[in-house]
């Protein structure tokens, strides 16, 4: 390094500064120092040299950044460091969950794959497809989503527009118990009330009553959070020209904040899809097309994937199916959440000069 990058120029306040290809050089000398530690060492696990390689390259940014800019500025290259490495270790695993769940599930995945059910075919055989779970997760989400957003965003709208007093603490906090219930117990509370207390019998709307319990305070908790960063000046804009309140949250406030409250939906339906407990209680299973979600039981990517690893024995034809259902309902959770992202790109408000 030249005299001029680590040294402050004649008459100077900037003191002197390491290159930007400074951190890249440490990481790299630091997974190398990491990789031969680890052999000296006789150690065969990748993340023990990894969290070796971790620990050296944050000491050696904050001992060469103290040595040359100084202690203030080598806090705050540690800083950065933890982030960077508390970054990696977040994402190897999902990246390398990602990896094996494709690698796994491509053998299987195709067209036929996606347009059949099981059917006849047992377990142990080759052949079969997700169609009939496929359907049901759609029908059962669906009806979730019908149930849970206009409850959600109606709550919402009382708590930020009209709610004062004891009851709008009450279902506050109604709201934030609701957000940490297991979705076990919201099974359970639907098999008691509609199962065993009224007689009726397991079908896809019984899942999706429970699956709408666990999006409701989802839904309520992001759509506040939107309506609140609407400016009230927006507001008393509307109610100064003589509008009605309810008129002014219909035609003002809900279409400023639809893009968040749309993202928001699209985030609770995600989190609803992957549910596996109130499915098993209340919808149970089949291997047969059922279209019909108000009757008798139906099938659901969860539950499917269960099924099939448990009877695979981790091998054979079944295995397969379970990683090609997986990998299915990953991509169905990612699209959603693309098109939360690409909806709240759309309705964000437009910024300009």
């Amino acid at each position: 390094m030249s005299n001029a990058t680590l040294s402050p120029k004649h008459g100077s306040l900037r003191g002197a500064t390491l290159p930007k290809w400074f951190a890249w050089a440490v990481a790299a000398g630091s997974v190398a120092a990491g990789l031969g530690i680890s052999a000296a060492a006789g150690l065969n696990s990748d993340i023990q040299w990894a969290l070796i390689a971790a620990l050296l390259f944050v000491l050696g940014s904050y001992a060469i950044s103290a040595k040359v800019e100084g202690s203030r500025q080598a806090k705050d290259r540690t800083a950065t460091s933890l982030v960077w490495v508390a970054f990696i270790l977040a994402v190897v695993p999902l990246l390398s969950l990602i990896w094996e769940t494709v690698k796994r599930g491509v053998k299987v995945l195709d067209g036929y794959f996606l347009t059949h059910s099981m059917g006849v075919v047992a377990d142990t055989e080759p052949g079969g497809g997700i169609y009939h779970a496929i359907l049901g997760t759609l029908e059962q989400v669906g009806l979730a989503t019908l149930i849970s957003v206009p409850i959600g965003v109606l709550t919402a709208i009382y708590l930020v527009e009209y709610g004062r007093g004891k009851l709008a603490k009450a279902v506050t906090f109604f709201v934030d118990v609701m957000t940490g219930i297991p979705s076990i117990v919201a099974g359970l509370f639907i098999l008691s009330l509609w199962i065993l207390i009224l007689g009726m019998g397991y079908s896809g709307f019984a899942g999706s009553m429970a699956l709408s319990i666990l999006m409701i305070p989802v839904v309520v908790r992001s759509t506040e959070e939107m309506l609140k960063l609407v400016p009230n000046e927006l507001r008393e804009a509307s109610l100064a020209l003589g509008v009605p309140k309810w008129r002014t949250i219909l035609k003002v406030v809900l279409p400023t904040s639809i893009g968040g409250i749309t993202t928001g939906v699209m985030l609770a339906i995600a989190r609803i899809t992957g549910e596996t407990a109130p499915v098993l209680l209340l919808v149970w299973v089949t291997n047969f097309i059922n279209a019909n979600p108000f009757q008798d039981p139906q099938a659901s990517l969860p539950m499917y994937i269960y099924l099939q690893y448990s009877n695979s024995g981790g091998s054979g034809a079944a295995y397969d199916r379970a990683w090609a259902a997986a990998l299915t309902l990953i991509a169905f959770i990612m699209i959603l959440n693309l098109v939360a992202r690409g909806i709240a790109r759309w309705k964000a408000p437009k910024t300009g000069r």
